[in-house]
């Protein structure tokens, strides 16, 4: 929970570190109950500036960092995401090409199942 007795750029800073520290450690259940407190430091930010413009700017660094992070993330969610979709596909059919080239499916009953083998 927020300090409000805090300066609300250190609290931000320090919760800013630790929300990069679960992006790099793939805790992403940590990262929802950061959100609320960021949304309210940086609510009390924008009522009171901070005057130090060098300090604003490794603050605004260090958010895109963080930024990056997440898209990099979200990124790699959606590919193991579309990695499992290709897997259940495979599972119910395949493609194959045929000795003359055409392109032809093979269905799987669903009783069976693909054997995977390293």
């Amino acid at each position: 929970m927020t300090d409000l007795s805090a300066d609300p750029f250190d609290t931000l800073e320090t919760l800013l570190r630790h929300e990069r520290e679960s992006l790099l450690a793939g805790a992403l259940g940590d990262i929802a109950p950061l959100m609320d407190e960021k949304i309210a430091l940086i609510s009390q930010l924008r009522d009171d500036p901070p005057d130090d413009a060098e300090r604003v700017r490794r603050l605004h660094a260090t958010m895109l960092r963080n930024q990056t992070l997440f898209d990099q993330t979200l990124a790699g969610l959606r590919s193991a995401a579309e990695r499992v979709g290709t897997m259940q596909q495979l599972r119910r059919s395949m493609e194959i090409y045929d000795a003359t080239g055409r392109r032809a499916t093979i269905d799987t009953p669903p009783s069976q199942r693909v054997e995977r083998r390293a």
